[in-house]
C-alpha cells in the first residue's frame, strides 16, 4: 500500500518565530512544563538538536501511547521550517513504518503566522493503513499545537 499524506494550512495568532522556537528549539523543556498531565519528559537519545538528532517523547502512564521517537531531518531557523521523521512509537503496532513531517511557519500579513503541515504515513510491507484511524491520531497531534499556541498567547513575553 502506498503512503497516506495529509496537508493542512492553519492560521495561528502567534508570531512565526515564537511558534518555531516553542515547537522545535525548546520543546524538550516546554512540553513537560505546559503538559505535565500528558508529557513526562522529552529526552535527546542522540545528538544535540541538530540534523540527525533523535529525541524521545515519554508520555505519562495511563495514556494510549507511552513514547514516540523523532529524528530531526532538517531545521531552518531563518525560515521557520522543520522536517522530522517519527521513527518509532508503541502506537505504530505492526502497520506504520515511519511518519515524515514537514512544518513551516510563515509570517502572516495580518499578524500571527500561517502554519503549513504535511505528514506522510508510510506503512510496513504488506500492511494496510486505516485512514480514519490516522485522522483521529492527527486530531490529537493538532491538540498539541493548540496547547502551545494558547500558552504563548497567555504569555506574550515567552520566546519574544
Amino acid at each position: 500500500m502506498a503512503c497516506i499524506t495529509f496537508e493542512e494550512t492553519v492560521h495561528c495568532p502567534v508570531e512565526a518565530h515564537r511558534m518555531f522556537h516553542a515547537m522545535f528549539l525548546d520543546a524538550h523543556n516546554l512540553m513537560p512544563k505546559i503538559m505535565p498531565h500528558a508529557v513526562k519528559s522529552v529526552d535527546f537519545v542522540s545528538g544535540d538538536g541538530g540534523s540527525g538528532s533523535i529525541q524521545q517523547v515519554n508520555f505519562c502512564e495511563g495514556g494510549p501511547v507511552k513514547y514516540v521517537k523523532n529524528r530531526l531531518d532538517s531545521k531552518d531557523k531563518d525560515n521557520f521550517e522543520c522536517n522530522y521523521t517519527v521513527i518509532e512509537s508503541d502506537a505504530f503496532g505492526d502497520k506504520v513504518d515511519h511518519i515524515s513531517n514537514k512544518i513551516k511557519f510563515e509570517v502572516s500579513p495580518g499578524g500571527g503566522c500561517i502554519c503549513k503541515l504535511k505528514s506522510s504515513y508510510h506503512p510496513k510491507a504488506g500492511a494496510v493503513l486505516n485512514e480514519d484511524e490516522i485522522k483521529a491520531r492527527r486530531e490529537s497531534s493538532k491538540g498539541l499545537y493548540k496547547l502551545v499556541q494558547d500558552y504563548l498567547v497567555e504569555n506574550p513575553r515567552v520566546y519574544a
